[in-house]
């Protein structure tokens, strides 16, 4: 799939208003090869769902990182057996009792952190991508996450040129609140993510 950016930014525009259901059943029809990507954090369940919705065989990455508090797992557990989610599974090479005692958390502005970031999210990430190779690429990006995000839409392409797909890009908390409660889907705020440090800050998988 391959679109100019003035075809993209007309989409945006189409889609602005669109429910999640539209958008994710347009670009699964312009699709041959669409993933979904997650690492279960708060109102990950939201995208699982809508796109499982609309094709239930999709495949799910799920990059983790080894990090993850027990409440995300056992989470992770309900929602794969809740909603028959196919899940492909990428962790580090290195375990993380390894790494913590060779190198443990570093802090940002520790030279390590870049290292740290590539060992747990980053090479698994592209290991992922590599082995599917997909056109599409579901996400759950949200205006008003990060400076980064604020800047992309509903439809952006990535670096590799894959077509990220965010429909839920212009939704408040408030409005997946109201989205979860309708559909009796549990959602989960004791996540960790050891690359980010501040809620704000970019991760490096959507640079």
């Amino acid at each position: 799939m391959s679109f100019s950016e003035k075809e993209i930014q007309k989409l945006n525009e189409r889609f602005k208003e669109a429910d999640p259901s539209v958008i994710i059943d347009w670009a699964i029809e312009n699709s041959k090869n669409a993933v979904v990507t997650t690492n279960f954090r708060p109102y990950e369940v939201a995208i699982l769902n809508a796109v499982a919705d609309v094709k239930n065989d999709i495949p799910v990455i799920w990059c983790d990182t080894g990090y993850n508090t027990p409440n995300t797992y056992k989470h992770a557990e309900e929602i794969i057996e809740k909603l028959g989610l196919h899940i492909d599974l990428y962790v580090p090479k290195q375990t993380s009792a390894h790494r913590d005692s060779v190198m443990g958390i570093p802090q940002i502005e520790d030279p390590k952190h870049a290292v740290f970031t590539e060992q747990v999210k980053l090479e698994p990430f592209k290991r992922a991508m590599a082995a599917h190779k997909p056109d599409v690429w579901f996400t759950n990006l949200r205006k008003g996450q990060t400076a980064l995000r604020d800047s992309l839409d509903i439809l952006s392409v990535s670096r590799d040129g894959v077509l990220k797909v965010s429909p839920f890009y212009h939704w408040s908390d408030a409005q997946l609140d109201t989205y979860l409660e309708e559909r009796q889907l549990p959602n989960e705020h004791k996540y960790f993510d050891p690359t980010k440090v501040l809620e704000n800050r970019e991760c490096g998988l959507h640079t």
